[in-house]
């Protein structure tokens, strides 16, 4: 056997290098997956406490190209990633007290849903007139999580990020799923836009259908937007009524807000009182009607002569019937509770919350949470109950609907209140035991929605902020900050017609539901196959 020496000054050949064909196969690879997360992220940051609601239709737009034409495993996996990248910095507050476990857990739960939308959208992106159908599918996927699991969660709805945006009006129209499928519509349809222009291998003819129909998702959504605004009034139908909002503050953050006895519903005793005075006094308006946050008494005044009296001195002071939120226990159920209390005969009528939160105020899998974590049962020691019927208290005339924190995120529980009579909205929150995060914001987009979308005055009195007052037309007139003790007094219109999104109620989500389930069909009979490689 012969062996050759390299010779002195030779170099050793050096080892075969990728092509740079390949390196950019790779990064074509794994771009979409990459593009989908950043798109979540780009919708997140369309909601508040941020004004950039207008970053919703770009997001979709870019979650429209990741998504067109590919397989369904795609899409279901794409899909996946669109939805942590927004859902995951939507709901860190979800974690703020209990750590990261159940944060994770809930987004990982509520990202299927997104995957399965992704999925979809897949199927139907080959289809004449695309957008509509996977604006649909968006819409049908919100609807599954706003009732499953346990009960749903609405929070992250497209329409809840939108209190800023000239798509608001649309809300009077036909309730958050008409506002949220023009803004996802108007997304895909810029996609469609910027794709036909960047594209010239079809024939003029197909090109120009597809570019109308990318033009009308885009104008159709905003011209209707326009034109809803007709619907949005704040002028008073059936007189006025002078509310007080108080927000008493807590004496510490987190979960134990409450857990000096008898604290928190000094906090808000107190500052009704200094309001009477500041009535008395001449330097604010008399009110006709008071209302405190859900939580204001942290004590059963049924049960506690001492929180009774607390009550019974500070309806005396300002004069006026005060709605205050207890945690009461009635025939060994515990309820969250607004209880009408009037100055001279003192509680005359109650409301108990109907949804109520899960993993807050009631446990599933009870036996399943403590197997993985014992403290968490603690949290929860006793579940509450719900409430059966809606909450309108007859407050000086005027006919006040109860909607209680969580309940603001579900399209049914404002609707049957306004259609059992509500002249204005109450939303009475409590959000300390998630201290300075986006949380209370979020919530208070949710109200300016519901107050469009159902043209209602609406109040937020929370025990630590923000506090809020609302107008019919979604517009805040006066605001609190965070962990201080305030009060806010205004005039409001009280109002009894109802928008076309009440009279409806939940028939526009059905509508939309069933023009996704038929874009699914039709792409199903149609045979629509994945994009080949390069298809744009």
């Amino acid at each position: 056997m012969t062996v050759t020496a390299t010779s002195v000054g030779e170099s050793a050949p050096m080892p075969p290098q990728p092509a740079p064909t390949a390196r950019r196969g790779r990064l074509v690879r794994i771009l979409p997956a990459v593009a989908a997360a950043l798109a979540g992220l780009l919708l997140y940051v369309s909601f508040p406490p941020r004004t950039l609601w207008w970053l919703a239709l770009p997001a979709f737009a870019v979650f429209g190209w990741v998504l067109r034409g590919r397989s369904w495993k795609a899409g279901l996996g794409l899909g996946y990633l669109f939805g942590l990248g927004f859902l995951l910095p939507l709901l860190v507050w979800t974690g703020v007290e209990v750590g990261p476990g159940p944060w994770i857990a809930l987004v990982v739960i509520e990202a299927v849903f997104v995957a399965l939308v992704g999925a979809g959208v897949t199927a139907v992106s080959k289809l004449p007139g695309w957008p509509v159908w996977a604006a649909a599918l968006w819409i049908a996927g919100e609807a599954a999580r706003a009732r499953v699991p346990f009960s749903g969660f609405p929070w992250g709805k497209i329409a809840f990020g939108q209190a800023d945006g000239v798509f608001l009006p649309l809300a009077a129209l036909g309730g958050t799923p008409v506002l949220g499928f023009a803004v996802v519509l108007c997304g895909f349809g810029l996609l469609e836009i910027v794709r036909l222009a960047l594209k010239a291998r079809r024939t003029a003819a197909v090109r120009w259908v597809a570019a109308a129909v990318g033009v009308l998702s885009v104008v159709v959504p905003l011209v209707a937007a326009f034109a809803a605004r007709t619907l949005v009034g704040d002028k008073a139908e059936t007189g006025t009524v002078t509310v007080a909002v108080i927000q008493g503050n807590v004496p510490r953050l987190g979960l134990d807000f409450n857990s000096q006895r008898r604290a928190v519903l000094d906090h808000h005793a107190r500052e009704t009182e200094r309001l009477a005075a500041e009535v008395a006094a001449g330097r604010a308006e008399r009110p006709d009607i008071v209302l405190w946050p859900e939580n204001s008494s942290d004590i059963d005044p049924f049960v506690n002569g001492d929180a009774r009296a607390v009550i019974d001195r500070a309806a005396k002071a300002i004069g006026a019937p005060v709605s205050v939120g207890g945690v009461v226990t009635r025939d060994g159920k515990l309820l969250n509770e607004q209880i009408l209390w009037d100055p001279l005969k003192g509680p005359v009528d109650t409301y108990d919350k109907r949804q109520i939160q899960p993993f807050g105020e009631y446990l599933p899998l009870r036996s399943l949470v403590g197997a993985i974590n014992e403290e968490w049962t603690s949290m929860v020691r006793q579940d509450f109950s719900r409430g059966g019927q809606p909450g309108v208290f007859r407050m000086a005339g005027a006919g006040v609907g109860l909607v209680t924190c969580y309940e603001a995120a579900f399209d049914w529980a404002v609707r049957d209140t306004v259609t059992a009579g509500a002249q204005l909205i109450s939303v009475p929150s409590n959000n300390a035991t998630f201290g300075r995060s986006e949380m209370t914001y979020q919530q208070l987009a949710m109200s300016r929605v519901r107050a469009v979308e159902h043209s209602r005055a609406v109040t937020v009195p929370v025990t630590s902020g923000v506090s809020a007052i609302i107008m019919p037309d979604g517009k805040i007139t006066q605001r609190t900050g965070m962990f201080v003790a305030d009060s806010l007094v205004q005039e409001v219109p009280l109002r009894s017609s109802q928008t076309p999104a009440t009279r409806l109620g939940v028939l526009p989500e059905i509508a939309l539901v069933l023009v996704a389930v038929g874009g699914l069909g039709w792409a199903a009979g149609s045979g629509v196959r994945g994009r080949r490689a390069g298809d744009v």
